[in-house]
Parts: structure tokens; sequence; C-alpha cells
């Protein structure tokens, strides 16, 4: 019996020195929940801060957002600068990313395939790339935000192939700037810029429910 004691407390004794290890001492002197980081935590205000002393191009930051919440391209039938219904549907979301944020210009950029002369696909390029714009517009865009329209005609070909390809016939949107008068923005207010429609979405939503009928 005093071995099988003896055995049991070495053990532990081996646990206990185990646990007081340079990891176990880490997390003891760490801030509560500071196991819980996988390496996000604060990410968000760290980023702002970047931003506001001039160590992050927020711009960029804005056009990768846009590229990955929406879709930013829209294709063309064969010689056609005819926006179909399913790019009037993603111009639509696009109008409503853009909506969200008043502070920013976008460009578009209209392409073609490789066939037919550089002149004549500048000439095409550049009334999809008008299409596009116009559309925006009539959703509400303001026209001063579409910095400008840009024809690459067919210099900038998605799949490198001579003859017709719907995938290089298409138009881009992408951010180009900010506003450079509007008041967030001389102000270097640029969390407000971009966490205002989480703000907003965090807002309760209130409906009105009709009383039930309970009998009583």
């Amino acid at each position: 019996m005093p071995r099988i004691l003896a055995s049991l407390l070495c053990g532990a004794s081996l646990l206990a020195l185990a646990a007081c290890g340079p990891e176990a001492a880490s997390r003891f002197h760490s801030e509560s929940g500071a196991e819980l980081d996988e390496g996000g935590f604060g990410n968000p205000t760290m980023h702002n801060i970047l931003v506001m002393s001039g160590q992050r191009d927020y711009v960029m930051h804005l056009g990768t957002r846009f590229a990955q919440e929406v879709p930013s391209t829209v294709t063309f039938d064969f010689n056609s600068a005819v926006l179909d219904a399913e790019a009037q549907a993603i111009l639509r979301r696009q109008a409503d990313w853009i909506r969200q944020f008043p502070e920013v210009r976008f460009r578009v950029y209209g392409h073609t395939d490789l066939v037919g002369s550089a002149a004549y696909n500048q000439a095409l390029g550049m009334r999809r790339a008008q299409a596009v714009v116009s559309f925006l517009v009539g959703q509400g865009i303001s026209r001063s935000r579409l910095e400008a329209v840009v024809s690459y005609g067919k210099t900038r070909p998605v799949i490198a192939i001579p003859g017709p390809e719907r995938q290089n016939r298409r138009t881009v949107t992408e951010v180009s700037g900010f506003v450079q008068s509007h008041p967030l923005i001389l102000n270097g207010k640029y969390a407000e810029v971009i966490f205002r429609e989480y703000v907003l979405s965090a807002g309760e939503r209130t409906t009105n429910v009709a009383p039930q009928n309970t009998g009583q």
C-alpha cells in the first residue's frame, strides 16, 4: 500500500511539473481569453490604425471587398453592347453595394474578344463600358462617382484565342478612389466608411404583427 501511494504521489508531481511548463506559464500571465485568439483577434482595430496612419492602401482594401462580395464582371453577346437579363441582375447587385459607400468612386473597363480590328474593338469596348455606366446611373448611382469609362478593346483577353470568346467580351467594375470633397474623407473617418453598414445591420428590425385572437 505505501508503495502504491508513493507511485500515485510521484505521478501527480510529474503532472504538476508538466502543467507548470513555459506554455502554461505563458497562459497564466496572459489576459483572459488569450488562448482563444487564433491570430485574428483585434485585427479590425489594427487595420483601422494602419489606414488612419497611411500605412495601408484603403482603396485597395475596398476594391478587394467589392470583388469578393459582388460579381465585378458582366459579359456580352458577340458584337453587342446590350445588357442581357443576367448582366442586369449582376449590375443591380453592384449598385446595391455601391450605394453603401457614397464616398467611393468607381471605374468601368470595357473589353472585347480578339475578332475584328483594334480600332473597332476599342470603340466597342467603350460602348460596353458606357452601357454599364448608364445602367448604374439608372439605379441611382451619381454619374460623378463613376469616374471614367475605359476601353481596353481586345488588348487584355481572359482567354487568348483568336475566335469569339464570351469571357473576353466583358466589362469590369473596380473601385478607383474616394470622392475627395466628401466630409468623411476630409476628416479621416475611415472607420465610418468601412464599417457603417455593419452598424446599420446590427439595428433592431421591427415588424408589425397583428395580435392573435386567443378566444378569451
